[in-house]
């Protein structure tokens, strides 16, 4: 094992660089995108409530793979060409944000109508009274959840391998197949997610102590 990781550390490591950047995108960016159709969720606009309920519903009942082989095979016929790491990570993003829009809207929900109200009648806005009261309590109900879902965001980038988005599990599959040493580099390869998500998990138990 020592020797296979002697000589196949540059794609391991490119691997890893791969997983964590893919992760990080997807991880702000279906933060931003989940937390804007939470808001639609609960919008007192029909329409709107309407569109972000299909845009979750969608998403969240839609296998990644799948997701992610669309926009790897139809963009690129039909609008631009994107190679495998980009079209994963718009997969991937996308189908989280499904999951964290659903987590917030339960946050929010969770937080006493009244506070908004009480933000309106002082002058408030609407999307102040949000921005400022409803939102911050919101993700402090929301910490656990919400790091299970950034955790399971790390793990399920592995869907870049299907795509040759040249991630970790992408590199293990090609050293496994050249070296025929399928079980030691497995072994490396998951050792190497849990470098990334072992401190992701510590760090949200302990973001979760800290806002209690």
């Amino acid at each position: 094992m020592v020797n296979l990781i002697a000589t196949q550390w540059h794609p391991l490591l490119t691997g890893l660089l791969n997983t964590i950047l893919c992760s990080i995108i997807a991880l702000v960016g279906s933060m931003i995108i989940g937390t804007l159709f939470a808001l639609l969720e609960i919008s007192e606009n029909r329409v709107l409530r309407v569109i972000g309920r299909i845009y979750v519903e969608v998403f969240r009942n839609i296998p990644l793979l799948v997701i992610t082989m669309a926009f790897f095979l139809i963009i690129p016929m039909y609008i631009a060409k994107i190679n495998g790491f980009t079209a994963g990570t718009i997969g991937l993003t996308l189908y989280t944000s499904a999951f964290i829009a659903e987590t917030v809207r339960a946050g929010i929900n969770s937080i006493e109508g009244g506070q908004l109200e009480g933000a309106l009648s002082t002058g408030m806005t609407y999307h102040q009274a949000m921005r400022y009261i409803i939102l911050p309590q919101a993700f402090r109900v929301v910490i656990p959840p919400l790091g299970n879902q950034f955790i399971n965001l790390v793990k399920n980038s592995s869907v870049l391998a299907f795509v040759a988005g040249f991630d970790l599990m992408y590199q293990g599959n090609l050293i496994a197949n050249d070296t025929l040493q399928t079980i030691p580099t497995y072994f490396i390869v998951g050792i190497m997610y849990l470098i990334i998500t072992l401190p992701l998990s510590y760090y949200m138990r302990h973001l979760e102590k800290k806002l209690a």
